[in-house]
């Protein structure tokens, strides 16, 4: 069981739960964050380059975030961050799609003067046809073991 920054090691896998997107998921996100016609209006999304209903690419993050904290890559401790690095919506999020992420320790970095480390874990979200829709790598803080 990983509990602190001294148990985590490169190449390191995590597998998240899956979480299906609705169309009512999709507009009610882009009515209150991200109001465009084509995360809002399907005959409008048509018109698009995205050629149909999507979900906010801030939305795809946003579930993205919940599923990486529900899966405890860093055991009890919650999920800081000093930042993301390439972040890339790949392909567009539609209702019905089932999503979940999965991630691999790439770097790991030991505060010399802190009670900490830096591990960079490589996420990507996949729908149900294991097609990579987003990707994100975060710059995480993890607690090292008291000493």
């Amino acid at each position: 069981m990983i509990e602190w920054f001294d148990d985590l090691k490169i190449g390191m896998r995590f597998k998240s739960e899956a979480v299906t997107v609705s169309k009512e998921d999709i507009i009610r996100f882009a009515s209150e964050y991200d109001p465009q016609p084509f995360h809002l209006d399907e005959e409008a999304a048509k018109k698009t380059i995205l050629g149909g209903l999507a979900a906010s690419g801030w939305h795809t993050a946003a579930i993205a975030m919940r599923l990486a904290a529900n899966s405890r890559p860093f055991g009890p401790h919650p999920l800081f961050g000093a930042g993301v690095d390439d972040l890339r919506w790949l392909k567009p999020v539609r209702p019905g799609d089932t999503i979940h992420l999965e991630g691999e320790v790439v770097e790991l970095v030991r505060s010399r003067s802190k009670p900490h480390g830096v591990a960079r874990v490589k996420w990507t979200a996949y729908n149900q046809q294991g097609e990579a829709v987003y990707t994100f790598n975060p710059i995480a803080i993890v607690p090292s073991r008291p000493k």
